[in-house]
């Protein structure tokens, strides 16, 4: 699967607030994001996995530590087929 690198500037003083290294806080900015993306529903749990380079089942069970609710999309779906 093909894919593309982006280029974010980060501030070298957020990396000292963080204590973090270049990779670490790359890794963890891609897992936020993919979180993020979930939680709007802009991204399924398959793809918003793929962003955070995890397992679908390791994504879900790490969006508590996030406090998002793991089947989001799901619960609105069933909300929406109540309202029709």
């Amino acid at each position: 699967m093909a894919s593309r690198q982006l280029v974010i500037d980060i501030p070298e003083t957020i990396l000292l607030a963080e204590k973090t290294d270049e990779e670490a806080f790359a890794r963890e900015i891609r897992v936020l994001a993919a979180v993020k993306l979930y939680e709007l529903g802009r991204l399924s749990s398959g793809r918003a996995a793929e962003l955070a380079g995890m397992s679908r089942v390791e994504f879900l069970l790490s969006l508590p530590r996030y406090k998002v609710f793991p089947f989001e999309a799901e619960l609105r779906d069933l909300e929406a087929a109540q309202v029709a």
